[in-house]
């Protein structure tokens, strides 16, 4: 599951269509990034049974407001842009960084420590899991600020780390902190600390999303994106007129970064599948044929976003605004961190749809068995 912030609900819904057509679905691996990384971590710790995880999952994110992430009243905000309008006066005079964010997530955190049921910051029901054989690997990616590395942290029965230029596994006992490090978009929430080194977003420096879930074993992957696949006409209308808003430019760095990167990786491993079906196994270098069904949304999220834009709080709403989010007919920016109960359900049922839609593909996925070496 990737990333995408707020838009991460559109997987839920993905998921409750699938617990609907199989409750009590095995899923042994199970890897996610970004806001994708809480889902991950909920379902990995829980329980109970497909169905059982979904349904409370669900329930979760639909009662998610924006209150629940990150702190909006007034007097926080004001006072979180005195202190960046001071750190850029100050001509780096000042000494340490004092702001670390331009919103206060301190409520996530106690959200995710509730409902990840965590002891001490642990998420035990992963290590439950694990101990009961329902779950092999669990995977979340974080981004290294201190040494601009991608860390994909890993717990699970027989693994092996892996080393690639810029990225690497470590083996680690899974804490809410990993889950706030992997979901700490870049600039908006501020980085975690874990151990000696500050992380963010884990989708800032991954540029092989599925290869979590690869190096973990997986034979069959179900990738669920959150990226609206524009056509060609599509993609030539102009967003904006004029020069692009800080909005605008913002929200294409952050597509780059969450979106972009699963659907060029997700073209590599077809292409590479394709390669293997005409190799004989004994010519493939260890290489393996991996199983790929890649779910998305069927309408922009961005564009539907402008629809419950009104409903925000005022002062927040003020401050996206002000970064020109209703002057793009696409405000990708806003889709990301509009945690809003109508626009998360809406989302939901988008995601449950769109699954729903393309059942037979999925039934057969779900079914066949995984490539064999």
């Amino acid at each position: 599951m990737g990333g995408g912030g707020a838009r991460a609900a559109y997987q839920v819904g993905s998921l409750r269509y699938l617990a609907r057509r199989f409750p009590d679905l095995e899923v042994p691996i199970v890897t996610g990034v970004s806001a994708g990384g809480i889902n991950a971590a909920h379902f990995a710790s829980h329980h109970g049974s497909f169905a059982q995880a979904i349904q409370e999952l669900s329930g979760l994110w639909e009662r998610l407001t924006v209150e629940d992430v990150f702190r909006v009243d007034t007097p926080s905000l004001g006072w979180i842009g005195l202190r960046w309008i001071f750190q850029l006066m100050s001509g780096g005079m000042g000494g340490a960084v004092s702001v670390r964010g331009l919103v206060d997530t301190t409520p996530l955190h106690s959200f995710l420590s509730e409902v990840l049921h965590a002891v001490d910051g642990e998420l035990t029901g992963i290590q439950r899991n694990l101990a009961v054989g329902r779950l092999k690997a669990v995977a979340l990616s974080t981004s290294s600020y201190t040494t601009g590395q991608s860390l994909t942290w890993i717990q699970g029965r027989d693994l092996n780390d892996w080393t690639r230029p810029q990225r690497r596994s470590e083996q680690t006992v899974l804490k809410v902190d990993h889950v706030m490090a992997s979901s700490a978009l870049p600039l908006f929430f501020p980085a975690i600390k874990v151990g000696d080194e500050f992380y963010g977003d884990g989708g800032i420096r991954l540029t092989a999303p599925l290869s979590p879930a690869l190096h973990l074993g997986a034979g069959k992957i179900l990738a669920i994106s959150t990226r609206y696949n524009r056509t060609a006409a599509e993609a030539g209308v102009p967003e904006v007129l004029g020069y692009p808003p800080p909005a605008q430019v913002l929200g294409a760095l952050l597509n780059s970064v969450f979106l972009d990167l699963l659907d060029q990786d997700a073209l590599r491993l077809q292409r590479l599948n394709s390669l293997l079906r005409r190799l004989p196994k004994e010519e493939r270098n260890g290489l393996r044929e991996v199983d790929l069904l890649v779910l998305r949304p069927s309408v922009d999220l961005g564009r539907l976003a402008n629809e419950f834009e009104p409903q925000l709080p005022k002062t927040f709403r003020f401050l996206t605004r002000g970064l020109g989010t209703r002057q793009t007919s696409s405000p990708d920016l806003l889709s990301m961190v509009l945690f809003q109960q109508d626009y998360l359900c809406r989302l939901i049922e988008l995601g449950e749809a769109d699954a729903e839609a393309r059942a037979e593909e999925i039934d057969a996925f779900v079914l066949r068995g995984a490539p064999t070496d």
